[in-house]
């Protein structure tokens, strides 16, 4: 960690101290998630992108395997898809791990102030497991649709489909924990929404 870095932290820090102090909630929120995920993908992603590679390649060639649509070679971070035009290697990068949407959630999460630290901890767990998930699907259905459709399929299969499933997977986790939990522990004058209080 260079000095710039822990500077940067520790100014991080007081300036969070001063916008709580002067509940100043919404830029609380603003500079404590932004900060939270600059730190994450700082400190956090050198070290978790090659793990995560690995077990996106891993668990996505467990189903290629079961289907016979590819083979992972997950020590690599590579699928082999076979097709009727030839075959194509998709190796799982540093977009293609999920690394940067679970940052992002994560850091949402932490500074959302709408539920305990208990709730944000199995929610933290509960969205990154989400998160890999959806990752799964989009990269076995971007491998399904070249195994079927040929090498051509590729770039329809991964710029364009694999984006809109994965983001829509995402889209429902993030109506379910902002969005609705935001609602829920709504409170106008005497009546609140949440219906366990």
């Amino acid at each position: 960690m260079s000095i710039v870095t822990i500077i940067a932290f520790f100014a991080w820090i007081y300036i969070l101290s001063v916008l709580k102090r002067s509940k100043l909630d919404f830029w609380y929120f603003i500079i404590g998630s932004v900060g939270m995920f600059v730190f994450y993908m700082v400190l956090l992603e050198p070290v978790l992108t090659v793990p995560l590679q690995k077990a996106v390649a891993a668990v996505a060639g467990v189903l290629g395997d079961a289907t016979g649509m590819f083979t992972s070679y997950f020590q690599q971070g590579i699928l082999f898809v076979s097709c009727d035009t030839g075959a194509i290697s998709m190796y799982i990068d540093y977009e293609c791990s999920g690394i940067i949407e679970i940052g992002a959630y994560l850091s949402l999460l932490m500074f959302f102030e709408v539920y305990s630290v208990r709730e944000k901890i199995v929610l933290a767990v509960l969205g990154s497991i989400g998160v890999f998930s959806a990752n799964i699907i989009r990269i076995f259905i971007i491998g399904s649709m070249i195994h079927l459709g040929g090498s051509d399929m590729y770039f329809v299969a991964h710029t364009i489909v694999g984006r809109i499933i994965f983001y829509g997977f995402t889209i429902v986790l993030y109506f379910y924990v902002f969005t609705k939990g935001q609602i829920r522990h709504q409170k106008i004058g005497k009546f609140n929404y949440d219906i366990s209080q």
